[in-house]
Parts: structure tokens; sequence; C-alpha cells
């Protein structure tokens, strides 16, 4: 659901750029209350997996595909601030590089993709696990859920706006239905990314998830007296003082080769905004990219002619990129914590 420039005028642009800057600032502050020195690194690590995922179309209709747009997985597994710094991230690496998603519609991308999926996602996200069984099993009922509606409601939200400052003349009840309804398709997908992803880092580090927290069984002690007593939701002291580097590890393989093998087998089908986009007409207020003539435009690397290698070495590239990027802004944004923050934490 990357939106080029053009489909959108300037008031509504600039708008969503208001919008998505004060996202990205209060989420800086939220971050700080939700990274340590473990989670950091691994948020970088989601922003990079989400930038290899995304390179993964999958068909969902005649002539029409989707791919992950990453806002609930990011919430799930890292928090909904540092959520939406992640997706925020992976769409400011993919404009600025890969000429994938307009430079004047940043702010309605990170918007769409990295705001408005974060915030529903994550809402669903608790109110289900309010309801569901303790567990894995409700953990993973909630992402599935919470994923598959943060993508029509993205759809929605793009429809509004394109109501309000759309450049094409069309009309907005074909859009909306057409949006809605390929984008429901897409959340399947997205629900089966997310809840796989989530189920695999929860079955071996649930302490990892931050949106597993608080639902470990409460931590047992014995007492020398031959009592007991139990901690809520508890991390017993040796799992949380493992080290996140076999996680960490796996991860990066995992994201390496998906942009770098298995991408070369997405669909190439044009996504569900691209779909509607070319029915309806909105495609022909398209403008092209001011970097498409970019090293890695469209994902490939120039002067390289073979297709597989050509494609594989900009994911690569790309995922690397991400993770030193979102690397970096969270282990600033970690160490801008205030001391009393980190004691109280600590306490």
């Amino acid at each position: 659901m990357h939106v080029p420039d053009g489909f959108f005028d300037a008031p509504v642009s600039v708008a969503a750029g208001v919008v998505a800057a004060g996202a990205v600032a209060v989420s800086l502050r939220g971050a700080r209350k939700e990274l340590d020195e473990r989670t950091a690194p691994l948020a970088g690590l989601v922003a990079a997996f989400i930038f290899a995922v995304q390179m993964l179309n999958f068909p969902v209709a005649a002539g029409t595909s989707g791919h992950l747009l990453g806002g609930a997985l990011a919430a799930v597994l890292v928090g909904p601030y540092t959520g939406v710094l992640c997706v925020s991230v992976v769409l400011l690496m993919q404009g600025l590089l890969f000429a994938d998603g307009g430079l004047t519609a940043l702010g309605v991308n990170i918007t769409l993709m990295g705001v408005v999926t974060v915030v529903v996602s994550y809402a669903v996200f608790r109110g289900l696990l309010r309801v569901l069984p303790r567990g894995r099993t409700g953990l993973g009922v909630a992402s599935f859920a919470a994923a598959m509606l943060s993508v029509p409601a993205a759809a929605l939200a793009f429809t509004g706006l394109y109501a309000i400052g759309g450049t094409a003349d069309v009309s907005l009840g074909k859009v909306v239905t057409a949006m809605v309804g390929v984008h429901l398709l897409i959340g399947l997908g997205e629900a089966a990314i997310t809840t796989l992803t989530v189920g695999s880092v929860a079955a071996v580090r649930p302490d990892l998830v931050h949106g597993a927290r608080g639902l470990a069984r409460p931590l047992l002690i014995r007492h020398a007296d031959g009592s007991t007593s139990t901690v809520p939701g508890a991390v017993p002291a040796p799992a949380a003082a493992r080290s996140t580097r076999t996680v960490w590890a796996a991860g990066l393989a995992a994201a390496v080769v998906l942009a770098g093998v298995v991408s070369f087998y997405a669909s190439a089908d044009p996504d569900g905004l691209e779909k509607v986009a070319g029915d309806q007409g909105i495609a022909a207020k398209e403008e092209e990219h001011g970097l498409s003539s970019s090293p890695l435009a469209d994902y490939g690397v120039k002067d390289i002619t073979d297709a597989r290698l050509s494609g594989g070495t900009a994911g690569v590239i790309g995922v690397g990129l991400t993770l030193a990027v979102g690397s970096g802004v969270f282990v600033v944004v970690r160490r801008s914590r205030r001391p009393e923050s980190v004691s109280a934490t600590g306490a």
C-alpha cells in the first residue's frame, strides 16, 4: 500500500506529514519506556525483518497481490510506540533508496501504514487479551485478529483521505468497496505472517515479546519453611538474563534469506492499491518518483543485468541498511531514558 506521488493534493499531503511527524515525535518519547538493553537491538531487527517480508508479494486474487504492512507485527513484538518507529524507518528507507512510495506522500504512507495499522492492531490485540485464555493460544488468536483488521483499517483511512484531497475525479463508493474488499484478503496473509512470526519468537523467548508481558504464569517461590508464594507474570532470573544473540542472529539470517533469495519468487502482480488505482482511474495521476534513477530503484542494483542477482543483492543491501539505521535510532532512544526511569524499571 505504498502511495506514490500525485495521488493527493498538497494540503492533504502536508497535513498527513504533520500527523506523521507528530506521531513519530510521540513515539520517540513513548519508546523510551518500551526499550531496554535487550530489546533495543531487537527493534532494529524487527524493522529489517519487516523490510524483507514486504518484498514478498503473495497472490490474493486474479491479477492482484498483497504484502505485509507490518504494523501489527511490530506492535506485538516490540510495543506500539516502537512499532510506529519501526515501520517509519522501513518506509523512509524504501522511499529514499528504492523509490518505493512517493517522497511527497511519505507522510501519507507513515500515517496509513505506520500509525493506523499500529493503533488499530494494538487496540484489538489488547482488547482480545482481556477475554481470551492466557498463554500462547490467546496470544496467537489476538495477534491474528489484530493483524487481519489492521489492513482494511488502513484501506478505509486511505479512502477517507482520498475523499478529502484525492486528485482524480472518481467514484468514492467504488473505491472504498474495492479497497476494503481486496485488503480484507491481504489482511489474511498479514495475519498468517504475523501470527507465525510472533508464535516462533514466543516459543523460544516469550520474555522478548512485548505483547506477551503479563501473560506468563506466576513465578512460584518456595521458602525455607516449606511455604510457597507467587509473583504474577514474573520472568525467572535465568531467562531474563539470557543473551539475545541467538534470536538476533536467527532473525537476521531469516531476513537475509527472504530478501536475498525468496523475494525472487514473489508475485509480480500489482498489489491491492496499485490494482484499485489502475481500475478506478486513480493511477492516471501518479507522478514519477523523484529518485527513480537511484542505483537501487525498484529493488534492483543498477548495472547488474542478472535479474535474480540484482534483486537479491538489492534486498540484502536493504536489510543491512534498515538494520543499521533502525538499530542506531533505537539505541539512541534507549540511552536517552532518564536515569530515574531506568532506576524505577530496575527496581
